[in-house]
């Protein structure tokens, strides 16, 4: 009996196309497709340009599986400074080495957004898959993942990571809103905040949660009070001197995180002022440096081994082929008291 092609089949989208196919339709070689799909950089901008967009709107066919992956987990971030990246690649090597994968480090001096030749990098390396920690490649570069099927996790996102990149965070908000809730239990009212960039998603929810402290407790929020940093210990001493030399300054001061603390002390001491006597201090991460400060630091604990490890076991369950339960993972974050808070004099 002979089967018949119905209307329905005749709709479907059509099969993804070979090298062959896509440098038959782009009018090139098969070795310039080829060189594209493994990123070579010896392809003229406007001939990669071209292929890059018919792979996007027909799809790549490979002729062998991905079982030609090489056992490494690409982790980017945007610096390697200061204890947060260590903190993160414990959490990643520790699941890299349960399976058997190295760990390929790349930075972006800074930037939160990685070069072209970082792709090309990546798309040669052909590596099990790609974890980018505050900071996230482009929907250019997204898409050029997709296509060679090389899985992509974000840590600690800068922005909405959408519906379809899978991503792991903190309770940030609710991370802000215990921090100035413990102050204000202490009996403060003249708080102050040094958020994140504006770019960044956590600095933000940290700052409504902070906000929502005040509002609930009915402290009027002071735009005076809040200094819009950088997550870096610079920032965190720039902008604590400015707020420690106001007529009317504040009593407390919440850093968005431990770094920004630093530059806070620091400001303190240049003041005259002692924490938490004249000054009591929060911060954000809780990083192996808060216990060994002098007051030892309170701060917010944000588990970040545990959110990379949790990212890099999504990346692994997508790299075989698994679906992941939910795409969106966030971890709780807990107030850690220690001895640089106290009440107001």
């Amino acid at each position: 009996m002979t089967a018949t092609t119905g209307p329905a089949d005749s709709a479907e989208r059509p099969q993804a196309l070979t090298i062959a196919q896509l440098a038959e339709l782009a009018g090139v070689s098969t070795a310039t497709v080829s060189k594209v799909v493994n990123g070579k950089s010896t392809v003229a901008p406007e001939t990669r340009m071209l292929v890059e967009d018919l792979i996007r709107r027909h799809g790549y066919r490979r002729q062998k599986k991905r079982a030609s992956a090489a056992p490494l987990i690409d982790l980017v971030f945007h610096e390697l400074e200061g204890e947060y990246p260590m903190e993160i690649i414990k959490g990643v090597e520790r699941v890299a080495q349960e399976h058997r994968l190295a760990v390929v480090l790349s930075e972006l001096q800074g930037r939160h957004v990685p070069g072209r030749g970082w792709i090309e990098d990546v798309l040669s390396r052909r590596p099990t898959g790609v974890i980018a920690v505050f900071s996230g490649p482009t929907q250019t570069q997204r898409a050029q993942l997709a296509t060679r099927d090389i899985p992509l996790v974000l840590v600690d996102p800068t922005g909405d990571p959408g519906h379809q990149v899978p991503s792991v965070g903190a309770g940030n908000w609710s991370g802000g809103l215990s921090a100035t809730r413990h102050l204000l239990d202490l009996g403060h009212r003249r708080i102050a905040i040094i958020t994140g960039p504006a770019h960044a998603l956590s600095g933000r929810a940290r700052l409504d949660g902070h906000r929502a402290a005040l509002d609930a407790a009915g402290v009027p929020i002071h735009p005076e009070l809040i200094a819009e940093g950088d997550f870096n210990i610079d920032d965190g001493l720039e902008h604590a001197r400015r707020l420690l030399a106001l007529p009317d300054p504040p009593t407390a001061i919440f850093a968005s995180n431990d770094a920004q603390a630093v530059g806070v002390y620091q400001a303190a001491g240049e003041a005259g002022l002692r924490i938490p006597r004249d000054l009591s201090v929060v911060g954000f991460d809780d990083l192996p440096m808060a216990r060994w400060l002098v007051p030892s630091l309170t701060t917010i604990r944000q588990p970040l081994a545990e959110m990379a490890a949790e990212a890099a076991t999504m990346l692994i369950s997508l790299a075989q082929g698994e679906p992941l339960p939910r795409k969106r993972l966030e971890l709780s974050t807990d107030l850690v008291v220690r001895r640089s808070t106290a009440p107001p004099r």
